[in-house]
């Protein structure tokens, strides 16, 4: 509970918590408001007053990684007023974890920041955008969510934006820290945090870099895709490896033609837990791909390292400063 007056601006953006089955269509689709998302909201802390900026009501598939600089930019102008104590962002969950990463990145603010949504839409039993909402109100109005950068709020659990993933299609619980858990939980309208986390930075983009492509990794592949993505413009590649960090051997000849090219290339691991690292030598295998000059993405997942990259190229085009945004202090 909040002991003194707190100030929370709502910015509803779209995604589940703002649908309802549209008979016509039959399947859901946005119409809800923010006023109308907010009413649904019950046993709000009498100690905090909401504010509410409607900026659109885009499912989550919609969502750009320019719509996502240009809302961290409303994002930024918000925190700067004093009036103002923390922010709750509703979200489509699809691409809520990538929105989430990217705000994480380029605030850099003491103020909570909280982004949330809804796995139900508001025509369905079970609906719970409005408990989801209200905790994260609760969350972004808590003294000790302060300086913990960008936080995701569903299912009473609260998560770091670096560690939150979608892990189930459908389930009110789908998004999990698969690593290290989450940093707390509200529990009957307290908001408890059990650890803070340790890494925590900021890239100093001055525009988002969108040209950077992602390809999975599974038996047979090869290297068709990548040089295609390489000879058409590409300004650099995620490559979700197998497990710690191997490719087809078919596959790490294309890895080479974009390394050769002057593209920086992050590996991660299509595993659901662990870090990638250069522990086999075979071909194809990380040792080889780390020789050759690709970047390990330690624990962060394919979509989050493309994030990362598009940033990082929007700050930096030196290939030693891009290094350091991922493996600055985890690899030797």
């Amino acid at each position: 509970m909040a002991t003194e007056q707190k100030t929370i601006l709502i910015i509803f953006t779209g995604g589940t918590i703002s649908m309802q089955i549209d008979p016509k269509v039959g399947a859901a689709v946005p119409t809800l408001s923010g006023q109308q998302i907010l009413a649904t909201v019950s046993h709000l802390d009498p100690h905090i007053t909401t504010r509410v900026l409607d900026y659109g009501q885009l499912p989550g598939p919609h969502v750009t990684p320019q719509i996502m600089w240009d809302l961290a930019q409303v994002v930024r102008g918000q925190l700067a007023d004093p009036s103002i104590d923390g922010v709750v962002i509703t979200h489509g969950t699809d691409t809520l974890e990538e929105t989430a990463y990217f705000l994480d990145l380029v605030l850099d603010s003491e103020k909570p920041v909280v982004v949330t949504g809804a796995m139900r839409n508001a025509s369905e039993l079970g609906f719970e955008g409005p408990a989801n909402l209200r905790d994260s109100i609760l969350v972004a109005a808590c003294d000790d969510a302060q300086g913990l950068g960008v936080l995701v709020c569903m299912n009473e659990q609260i998560l770091a934006a670096s560690e939150a993933t979608k892990t189930h299609t459908e389930e009110a619980g789908t998004f999990q820290s698969p690593n290290f858990g989450p940093l707390g939980i509200v529990d009957s309208g307290r908001v408890l945090f059990y650890r803070r986390p340790i890494l925590s930075e900021t890239i100093p983009a001055t525009r988002v870099e969108d040209r950077v492509d992602l390809f999975k990794m599974y038996t047979g592949a090869d290297d068709r895709f990548i040089r295609f993505a390489v000879d058409s413009g590409s300004q650099g590649l995620i490559i979700e490896a197998m497990g710690r960090g191997n490719v087809p051997p078919a596959a790490a000849a294309g890895i080479e033609y974009a390394l050769s090219k002057g593209l920086p290339v992050i590996i991660t691991s299509r595993a659901l837990r662990g870090r990638v690292l250069d522990s086999y030598g075979y071909e194809g295998a990380g040792k080889r791909l780390r020789n050759a000059g690709v970047i390990f993405g330690d624990f962060l997942n394919s979509q989050k390292s493309r994030i990362k990259l598009m940033l990082a190229l929007g700050a930096t085009h030196d290939p030693a400063k891009v290094r350091r945004y991922f493996e600055e202090g985890h690899y030797d």
